[in-house]
């Protein structure tokens, strides 16, 4: 049986994916469809939509954070210290979807606000990894 862990490092991976080819489906459709130039991409999308950037931004959020959470994970399953992530993992997830999911959707005070509290959440939960398979 796969652990709760190995879901979620697996489904953060998915997510920053999902993403990363979402962003290419539209600069693709950009580029086939709207004749814009393939080199003229930048890479936080500051010459496109709202959307377009926000999207960029999430993407590299999670890009940002999967060295550190996603490394978490990774050690607690190669030292099969899984039963120390296992119960926070799939809060873990949520947590990370939710930020990406509010970014993607709007820029409002009220919406960084969530979006940071989300974060929060995640970065508690990796402190408090990080200590546990630490032995502290």
């Amino acid at each position: 049986m796969t652990s709760p862990s190995a879901i979620t490092l697996a489904g953060f991976i998915a997510w920053a994916l999902a993403l990363l080819v979402l962003m290419e489906l539209l600069r693709g459709y950009l580029v086939m469809f709207k004749g814009m130039p393939a080199n003229q991409f930048t890479p936080d999308n500051a010459n496109l939509s709202p959307f377009m950037q926000r999207l960029a931004r999430a993407h590299a959020n999670c890009v940002e954070g999967l060295p550190i959470f996603g490394g978490l994970l990774a050690l607690a399953l190669l030292t099969d210290q899984s039963a120390v992530t296992d119960p926070l993992a799939y809060a873990f997830l949520a947590a990370r979807l939710l930020q990406s999911c509010i970014h993607l959707a709007s820029q409002s005070v009220i919406a960084v606000f969530c979006r940071f509290a989300a974060f929060a959440v995640q970065l508690v939960i990796g402190v408090y990894w990080a200590a546990c398979l630490l032995g502290m």
